[in-house]
């Protein structure tokens, strides 16, 4: 499947979630099998080399992909949620939003110091979530190798960011414009 048909199978929804935005939503690729599995596997090839310990997904769509990849790598998988979902002791990190702040938690002691980590999520637009989900990551003593998205919204400059803090990142998908 190429890159094109791949692209075909994520829906745009216009002014969601407020007027101008073009939503781009993969749950209909995600629910097309052959696109699932072109997707995972392209996302795969890009990881592989890498030789991650651990694969590090974003909620809530991150943890779909996440887990499928590190189910194709043999690896194991860690989720990053929004504050309060997880039991237990946790970690976490509070990030600024557009229109506020919000928080990000994993469990305490979920990635070991010194693992080498693939971050994922299905979208990057202007990086902020993958940026705090990053920093966590480090503060636990992890090195994340890279952040690899399904989608790309490169007009938003996410992977600039991501990269200007020296995280590698690439993405399976590009749309231009927001």
């Amino acid at each position: 499947m190429s890159i094109d048909s791949l692209t075909a199978l994520v829906r745009t929804i216009p002014d969601f979630p407020k007027p101008g935005i073009q939503f781009r939503d993969i749950t209909t690729l995600l629910a097309d099998a052959g696109g699932l599995r072109e997707l995972v596997d392209r996302m795969a090839d890009v990881a592989r080399p890498l030789d991650p310990d651990l694969i590090v997904g974003i909620e809530a769509r991150g943890f779909i992909l996440g887990a499928a990849l590190a189910l194709s790598l043999g690896k194991g998988f860690v989720p990053v949620r929004k504050a309060g979902k997880l039991p237990g002791r946790t970690v976490g990190i509070d990030y600024v939003l557009e229109y506020g702040t919000d928080r990000l938690e994993m469990h305490e002691g979920q990635v070991p110091d010194g693992a080498r980590v693939l971050l994922v999520d299905d979208l990057i637009a202007t990086g902020g979530t993958a940026l705090a989900a990053a920093q966590l990551l480090r503060e636990q003593g992890a090195s994340v190798l890279m952040a690899l998205f399904a989608i790309d919204l490169p007009d938003l400059g996410g992977i600039a960011a991501l990269e200007a803090d020296g995280v590698a990142a690439a993405a399976i998908i590009a749309f231009d414009g927001d």
